[in-house]
């Protein structure tokens, strides 16, 4: 047998025993987001083709924001985009989380909104609201009625998915709805009158929004975490810079099926966080300007509400370190 035969046969072989066996490719690391702008804004770095260049394989998939917290808690995904305080909830129940980044905190697009006639909170005391319960809006819901001298104990709740409250508010079952852009705008146009009664601008770090990992899965590809981290500061540059910032709007509606002109409007209600500015929010700190702050406040609303029964260990749901190595 000749050099290249008794080569070829020794390969064979070690390839039949697994010696060289081909490594198996790398599954891509798994990312749901929902219709929240601040998390349609990764929808940029995906159409340009970011993440390939930066040597990422990355698979978003899209989802109701419910049911990517359900898809998450189930270990289908290794991340999601979320609120700091239903990473908590998620957490509670199973489905533990690190807040690794912040995309933005939610300045006006989380609102109460009422319908004809009902012109401030204090209107509701009485009435029916629709609320996804246990979520985030159901915060802004509780931090509202506090702020105008109420309580729960003043409304009644009613519960519905928060992609059917428009409906809901038309219908007539309800006095008002809390729900975020765009199906806010989607309430507002379903009852033409209705307005909002209380935003999230009125409470500015009441609501951060954040990217948040499986803890196995920040462990076993830390680098590439650090790597998609760093493309967040490309996103946010390219829908802020004048010359760019109409391009970032014909994709950023396109995820949603509305017009260019529609979800322009959106981008004021959502203060989108630099690395820069996520890192100073990740500094220890009681109040609202801080994710510690606003995180314990989530926490103290979860309990009240028995969304769970436990105080959570804020430190180990919150990890600065990534973003102060993609800011390296």
């Amino acid at each position: 047998m000749g050099l290249k035969h008794k080569a070829l046969a020794f390969g064979l072989a070690m390839v039949a025993t697994g010696a060289f066996a081909p490594a198996a490719s790398a599954a891509p690391l798994t990312i749901g987001y929902s219709d929240w702008p601040g998390w349609v804004a990764w929808e940029v770095a995906i159409k340009k083709g970011w993440f390939k260049e930066a040597g990422l394989d990355v698979k978003f998939e899209w989802f109701d924001y419910s049911a990517s917290l359900d898809a998450f808690s189930a270990k289908k995904l290794d991340a999601v985009l979320a609120t700091n305080g239903d990473t908590l909830a998620t957490g509670a129940g199973g489905g533990k989380g690190v807040m690794i980044m912040l995309t933005d905190y939610s300045s006006g697009n989380d609102m109460v909104v009422g319908r004809p006639g009902v012109k401030k909170m204090t209107d509701l005391k009485g009435k029916k609201v629709g609320v996804e319960e246990g979520l985030v809006d159901h915060l802004l819901l509780d931090t509202a009625l506090m702020k105008n001298g109420m309580g729960e104990k003043d409304i009644t709740l009613v519960n519905g998915k928060t992609n059917d409250l428009p409906q809901v508010l038309g219908s007539g079952q309800v006095s008002a709805v809390a729900l975020w852009q765009p199906n806010a705008g989607t309430a507002m146009q379903t009852v033409p009158g209705s307005r909002p009664l209380f935003t999230s601008a009125q409470a500015p770090g009441l609501i951060y929004d954040v990217l948040t990992v499986n803890p196995a899965s920040l462990s076993a590809h830390k680098a590439d975490w650090i790597k998609l981290v760093r493309v967040w500061d490309k996103v946010v540059a390219y829908i802020e810079d004048p010359k760019t910032q109409a391009d970032a709007v014909v994709i950023m509606s396109g995820r949603d099926g509305l017009k260019p002109a529609a979800y322009k409007a959106f981008l004021d209600g959502t203060h989108l966080l630099t690395l820069k500015a996520g890192a100073a929010a990740f500094k220890k700190g009681p109040g609202l300007d801080s994710i510690y702050g606003s995180t314990s406040n989530a926490d103290a609303f979860n309990l009240r509400n028995k969304v769970y029964k436990t105080a959570q260990p804020l430190d180990t749901y919150i990890d600065p370190s990534i973003t102060a190595a993609a800011l390296k």
